[in-house]
């Protein structure tokens, strides 16, 4: 019954991010990651690999890092979102920022299918609460074409194309990821990350 309310309390992808921030915290950091990943889900280390795979035998640290998201971009049919906020672990040590992209699977749930960010000077200076943007339900997406920067080594839709993503890594390790919203009638970007090659 227990699990049945939990489940149900995680309407939105907003609400997976908070819950598996929370998993992380209680069953440890990478147990989380598997838990929350699709099968198909991509981390960077720094070239892009199958999140299970680069999991598997992979222990927990023993402080989870700590996220929160501050921004969510929605498509129109609420079954795809990508969200990004602030990390911080080792008591405030070492902060950045995150960005994970979320769709809803089959039997409702959510699960995330991206997971990248990187590590910053100092923390940004969002707040706690999440400001939610949701695509046009008017128009005619048109994900093949429109305002779209090259798509680099991958990219992904949402099923009624209202949300696009899009990123490449360089042989040196760096990367680029955009995500686009629908207006209505063009591609808009509204998260654009740049994240330097590994020293």
């Amino acid at each position: 019954m227990l699990a049945l309310l939990a489940a149900a309390s995680i309407v939105t992808a907003l609400d997976a991010e908070r819950a598996f921030a929370a998993d992380a915290q209680k069953i440890g950091q990478w147990t989380a990651f598997t838990k929350w990943s699709a099968d198909d889900a991509l981390m960077f280390v720094p070239q892009p690999i199958n999140a299970h795979q680069f999991l598997k035998d992979r222990k927990d640290p023993p402080v989870a890092v700590f996220w929160w998201p501050t921004k969510s971009f929605v498509s129109c049919d609420g079954a795809t979102a990508i969200n990004s906020g602030p990390w911080v672990r080792d008591g405030g040590r070492s902060v950045g920022y995150f960005t994970t992209v979320w769709k809803r699977q089959p039997d409702g749930s959510w699960k995330w299918v991206y997971d990248g960010g990187d590590g910053l000077k100092a923390i940004s200076a969002e707040g706690k609460e999440a400001a939610i943007r949701t695509a046009s339900c008017s128009g005619t997406p048109r994900p093949d074409s429109g305002n779209k920067p090259n798509p680099g080594l991958g990219k992904g839709f949402s099923a009624d194309g209202t949300l696009a993503y899009l990123w490449s890594v360089a042989s040196d390790g760096s990367r680029e990821f955009k995500a686009l919203l629908f207006n209505g009638t063009d591609y808009e970007v509204v998260l654009e990350q740049k994240v330097a090659a590994p020293k």
